[in-house]
């Protein structure tokens, strides 16, 4: 930051809430209808998680790419372009304030991700600003015997910046790195997250802040997972949790043999917008000139079942179960060669191995769908075993 301030033990200053006034300082205010038209939409400036004069919470273990993450949402909200495919204000600055590493290790990240996603940079220049917690730590409150007092030299301190450099979002991360509260003290973490909300009211900007989860114990990580005291959330309008892919869905979508981390987007505390459906993303590994090799994050989207399949396919899958014997297009993919499944995989140019399961998937939506029907034909110890024949052929 520009300006130098005094030693932290001046600094101190108690926080007193003030009973709003308004209208001549008469209260209550009586309500008055007002045409819905009039009314001002909401001020989104990123996807449906951050928006004007409020505070957004991402909570996520270690190691996930929630660091990696807010720097490419930066870089598309600096350069105006969706490079991760959430819709983003044009024009916007952006300020990251990261607490935790050295410039150099910024310096790296911000690089890989602009060398990636192809952002030049004129396309930010004069629209990012990065700041570290080793150049110049940030503490916005401190515990004392008497309780949590909030430094409000601080707090005006960013509000100057803010407002001198026109800030529209602010990135803090992490947020335990923001204050000197004891982080398991609802109360406490109460005052601080309300002191960030009143700073985004105060600069109409949007205020990211950036949270470790506590030991989640291999369960899948929520919102309500962050480390310490729940107040954090409860303050924040907008919330998202990032989790690890599952190797059950890695085994499902062939992603076994990547060696990059997937992890994927749940937005499960949506006060201003509906919840999301959970998007994934993907760690890239990007080398620099220098040989260093950098994490950045980018956009994957989990394989359709019918990815590359047409009517047309499902035309020929018919024909070529219907020009087999029955007992060679048994239902079971236990069957070996017999599995209905080889036949599908050879008319598709599919591997009947590393396919198998969306092969399963394929079949069982042409049964439910009538395209293809099961019947049990008896065995040699007269049981009726499941074969597959064509049911009501796709339109030619």
């Amino acid at each position: 930051m520009a300006r130098d301030f005094s030693d932290m033990a001046m600094q101190l200053h108690a926080h007193r809430a003030e009973f709003p006034r308004n209208r001549g300082d008469r209260l209550p205010t009586e309500f008055v209808w007002r045409d819905p038209s009039s009314i001002p939409p909401r001020p989104w400036v990123y996807g449906r998680h951050l928006i004007r004069k409020q505070v957004s919470v991402t909570v996520a273990p270690g190691g996930v790419g929630k660091s990696s993450l807010t720097i490419c949402e930066a870089l598309a909200m600096a350069s105006g372009r969706e490079l991760l495919g959430d819709w983003t204000t044009k024009g916007l600055k952006v300020w990251l304030y990261n607490l935790e590493d050295p410039r150099d290790e910024m310096d790296r990240r911000i690089i890989a991700a602009m060398q990636h996603h192809h952002v030049s940079p004129e396309e930010i220049a004069g629209r990012l600003y990065v700041d570290t917690g080793r150049e110049r730590a940030l503490s916005t409150a401190i515990q004392t015997r008497e309780g949590v007092q909030i430094i409000k030299p601080e707090l005006d301190a960013l509000a100057d910046e803010i407002e001198v450099r026109e800030i529209d979002v602010l990135v803090i991360d992490p947020f335990v790195s923001s204050h000197q509260a004891s982080e398991n003290d609802n109360g406490a973490i109460d005052l601080v997250a309300k002191e960030w909300a009143r700073l985004a009211d105060r600069c109409n900007c949007a205020i990211e802040l950036v949270h470790h989860t506590r030991k989640t114990n291999g369960e899948e990580a929520t919102t309500e997972s962050g480390r310490g005291a729940s107040a954090l959330l409860a303050a924040a309008r907008l919330g998202r949790v990032l989790n690890k892919m599952h190797p059950t869905l890695r085994e499902k979508w062939g992603l076994m043999d990547d060696p990059a981390t997937f992890f994927g987007i749940n937005r499960d505390k949506a006060n201003l917008a509906p919840e999301g459906a959970r998007e994934w993303r993907r760690m890239a590994t990007v080398s620099l000139a220098n040989g260093d090799n950098v994490g950045v994050c980018e956009v994957w989207m989990p394989p359709d079942t019918f990815d590359g399949v047409s009517v047309d396919d499902l035309l020929l899958v018919q024909r070529a179960l219907d020009g087999k014997d029955t007992l060679s297009c048994r239902y079971s993919d236990q069957a070996g060669d017999d599995w209905a499944g080889v036949t599908v995989a050879e008319t598709l140019g599919l591997d009947a191995t590393a396919d198998r399961k969306r092969i399963k998937k394929m079949i069982e939506a042409w049964l439910k769908s009538g395209a293809l029907k099961k019947v049990k034909i008896p065995d040699a110890k007269r049981m009726g075993r499941p074969y597959l024949e064509v049911g009501e052929w796709a339109n030619q």
